[in-house]
């Protein structure tokens, strides 16, 4: 996302990597890999966790020589550490280079790690503007009981950026218009309190199959917002009597492209309000499954929906709004903070 010098002069582009935490992998993912390679921000990092489950996200580059650290390059885990491919150096979770086949270890060899934060076997890592330390934290969630199901991950890359993904939370207009909720209406005004934003809404949406309407939800939703990257969304649902976390997680990969990442968790049906195609007599974890695919799938359709649009998406610095678009210019304010650099647009 350079600035092209052929854009009409009323856009602007967005710096591509806004200040603060993003997803990385779930620790599932890093466990059954062992080592763990991906572009991150600009950045092709390394992730690994050691025995007692501490997990290691680093650049991809031995400090020694600049070999590749990722298992396509011949990098591994071995007792825990990585091993560079090139000398055999090996580096401990903190970064620190601890043993070399063939003479003691250089105190000076240690890799760039990044810090990283997780959240119910989630993990993200922190990118700071000039190499800045977190700046803030990500918020601790209420423990996870017994009644609520495991993770369920989807993820999609496009051109996009995360601060035009973020903006759907606050964008009532198009929710009608493009995902055909109806009745949406905001429920108090949007909170802004550092890095965190929240906004509160309620809609109802028809549930239909082969043009037949089966019964229409009726949703209350919270959307908390911590940074760009990061989007925790309570839902309940009156009419089955579901309750429903999802995250949205919006990851820039390399400047052009982002990784959109859905994670979705159900609280156990005990007693559905409605009977819903014969869910009422499935065992209980079974239920509960079904219902998670069935949510990850709705928010799946809302995001195709998004990704036409985002794809294509020109940023307007001076967007001409209506009165029933919702907050954005608050929204647009608040997402200054991320640009410590000065690199946000600001006409």
């Amino acid at each position: 996302m350079n600035p092209n010098p052929n854009s009409r002069k009323d856009e602007a582009l967005l710096y591509p990597f806004p200040e603060g935490w993003y997803f990385v992998a779930s620790r599932k993912t890093i466990e059954k890999q062992g080592l763990l390679k991906k572009t991150w921000l600009g950045v092709d990092i390394v992730v690994w966790c050691n025995g007692e489950g501490s997990v290691c996200v680093a650049e991809a580059i031995c400090p020694h020589l600049g070999a590749d650290l990722s298992p396509e390059a011949g990098g591994e885990v071995r007792n825990d550490c990585l091993v560079c491919p090139f000398h055999g150096f090996e580096f401990d979770i903190s970064g620190q280079c601890v043993a070399t086949p063939y003479a003691p270890a250089p105190k000076t060899a240690k890799l760039k790690i990044f810090e990283t934060r997780e959240i119910q076997g989630i993990i993200f890592a922190w990118w700071g503007s000039g190499g800045r330390p977190p700046q803030w934290n990500l918020p601790e969630l209420p423990p996870t009981d017994s009644d609520w199901s495991g993770l369920q991950f989807w993820s999609i890359r496009f051109p996009g950026h995360p601060q035009q993904t973020t903006e759907n939370s606050v964008d009532t207009g198009h929710l009608n218009y493009v995902h055909h909720y109806n009745s949406v209406k905001t429920v108090g005004s949007v909170l802004v309190e550092g890095s965190l934003l929240r906004s509160s809404f309620n809609f109802k949406r028809i549930h239909s199959i082969a043009g037949i309407k089966f019964f229409e939800y009726e949703v209350s939703a919270v959307a908390n917002i911590h940074g760009l990257g990061y989007s925790f969304v309570e839902v309940r649902e009156d009419f089955i009597g579901m309750e429903t976390r999802l995250w949205v997680l919006a990851t820039p990969i390399d400047g052009e492209l982002v990784e959109m990442t859905l994670v979705s968790q159900v609280r156990q049906l005990r007693n559905p309000k409605r009977l819903i195609f014969g869910m009422r007599f499935l065992p209980l974890g079974l239920r509960t499954r079904i219902m998670n695919k069935i949510l990850i799938l709705s928010q799946k359709n809302d995001v195709m929906q998004d990704v036409v649009i985002w794809k294509n998406q020109k940023h307007r610095p001076r967007p001409r709004l209506c009165s029933g678009d919702g907050p954005i210019g608050k929204y647009r304010r608040y997402c200054k903070q991320f640009y410590p650099d000065g690199q946000y647009y600001n006409p």
